[in-house]
């Protein structure tokens, strides 16, 4: 990426990773009133660098986790694809990414055992709030692209 744009990227990466944080956030909260687990490394994670993690640190952490979760996807020539396909790397991204960060890197940092070994209560709700992230991330750049290149021819 050329120097050039990085504070393009930046932009773009503190936007679609709010719209990002904040899609996820009905659905945990559905999951939460079935009392099913999801946000189960937030409260972990806060305690590595504060002494008691309240609410407000909580939602500030959750946004700026999303910002610098979205930059691989600020990365990707998303504006090039579909809308549909845009849709699909979006997913793919949020699928990756729980497989990788939520069910593989947390939990063995943590000393958890590994989601799939709880089972699908535990598996689900953390998969779907990461899918939605990769979803909304995704369609946020495309837009965020498409308004800027109108923009730039004049329409």
């Amino acid at each position: 990426m050329p120097r050039a744009e990085l504070p393009r990227a930046a932009i773009e990466s503190i936007v679609a990773g709010t719209v990002g944080a904040l899609a996820m956030m009905p659905f945990g909260a559905v999951f939460r009133a079935l009392e099913m687990r999801v946000g189960h490394y937030g409260p972990k994670f806060a305690a590595l660098y504060l002494a008691d993690p309240g609410p407000v640190a909580l939602f500030v952490q959750h946004l700026v986790l999303g910002w610098v979760s979205a930059v691989v996807l600020v990365l990707l020539p998303l504006h090039r694809m579909s809308a549909a396909v845009g849709l699909v790397v979006g997913l793919a991204y949020g699928a990756l990414y729980y497989a990788a960060v939520n069910a593989l890197a947390l939990p063995l940092y943590f000393g958890d055992p590994l989601p799939w070994n709880l089972g699908p209560a535990v598996v689900l709700p953390s998969l779907v709030v990461h899918l939605v992230f990769g979803a909304a991330v995704a369609v946020a750049i495309q837009v965020l692209r498409r308004r800027r290149a109108r923009g730039a021819r004049g329409l």
